[in-house]
C-alpha cells in the first residue's frame, strides 16, 4: 500500500533497516492498515455563551445544542459534532462540524476530554474528542444545517445532588437541566462524577439518566462545566 503521507522524511529515524531488512519505503509498501479493526473518530463541541460576568455558580450560562434529525438518538438534543476526515486535524473537524450544523464560524476552541466507552454508539466503535468554546450569543446567528433538524441556545444548570469523600476517591452526582421554552425543551440528565485523587488523577463522567440529551453528551457538558467552575474559583 502506498504511504498515507506525501512527505515521509520526518519518519526516517536513523535510516536503518528493520529486522526484516526493510527500508521505511519497503515497510510502508507492505503495511496493511486493515490488519486491525479501526474505531471511528469524531469531535463534539460544547459551546457556551453568557451575558455579563460569569460567577462560580455559572448562573445564566447557555449552551448551543442541535436536535438530531437521524438515527441514532433521533429527536434528542446533542452537541454539534461529527466524523473526522482522513486528512483533517481534530480542531479543524470540530470547527467544520460546528459551522456545518449551526453556522458558527471559527471560534476559539479548547480540547478538554476524550470519551471512548465501547457502547456509546450502536453504529460502530466511535471515540470522540471534546472541545469547548465561549462566545457572545449576540454575535452569533444560529442556523441548523447538515444532519441537524434544529439548533438553539439552551439554558443549562448543573446542581450537586450528592457527594461522598472516600479515602482514594471523590464521588459526586450532578443533575443537569436543559431548557429552551421556545423549542419545548425542558429535560434533565443525571451524571455520576468519580475522581481518584493523587499525583496522577483518574476522572470519569458517566451518564446514569440521559433525559432527551443524546448518548453521553450530558457527561461531556458536565465535565466542561466542572472545568469552568474550577477556573472561576482559582
Amino acid at each position: 500500500m502506498p504511504t498515507f503521507l506525501e512527505d515521509i522524511t520526518p519518519f526516517y529515524g536513523t535510516h536503518d533497516k528493520n529486522p526484516a531488512g526493510q527500508t521505511l519505503e519497503d515497510f510502508l509498501e507492505d503495511y496493511d492498515p486493515y490488519k486491525y479493526e479501526k474505531p471511528s473518530c469524531t469531535t463534539d463541541a460544547v459551546v457556551f455563551s453568557h451575558d455579563g460576568a460569569l460567577s462560580e455558580t455559572l448562573e445564566g450560562l447557555k449552551i448551543l445544542m442541535v436536535k438530531r434529525s437521524n438515527h441514532p438518538s433521533i429527536g434528542f438534543w446533542a452537541l454539534p459534532g461529527g466524523f473526522i476526515e482522513m486528512k483533517e486535524d481534530l480542531e479543524d473537524t470540530a470547527k467544520r462540524e460546528l459551522m456545518e450544523e449551526t453556522g458558527l464560524k471559527n471560534p476559539v476552541m479548547e480540547q478538554f476530554a476524550t470519551f471512548g466507552d465501547y457502547n456509546r454508539d450502536p453504529r460502530t466503535r466511535v471515540i470522540t474528542t471534546a472541545y469547548m468554546a465561549m462566545v457572545d450569543e449576540k454575535d452569533v446567528s444560529i442556523k441548523a444545517g447538515d444532519d441537524a433538524a434544529d439548533a438553539a441556545w439552551c439554558n443549562v444548570e448543573m446542581e450537586l445532588a450528592a457527594e461522598s469523600n472516600e479515602k482514594e476517591a471523590v464521588r459526586r452526582t450532578y443533575i443537569l437541566h436543559f431548557v429552551n421554552k421556545e423549542k419545548c425543551l425542558d429535560t434533565r440528565a443525571v451524571v455520576e462524577h468519580t475522581l481518584r485523587r493523587g499525583l496522577i488523577r483518574e476522572e470519569h463522567f458517566t451518564v446514569s439518566e440521559q433525559g432527551m440529551i443524546a448518548v453521553d453528551h450530558a457527561g461531556i457538558v458536565a465535565q466542561a462545566m466542572t472545568i469552568l467552575r474550577g477556573r472561576l474559583e482559582e
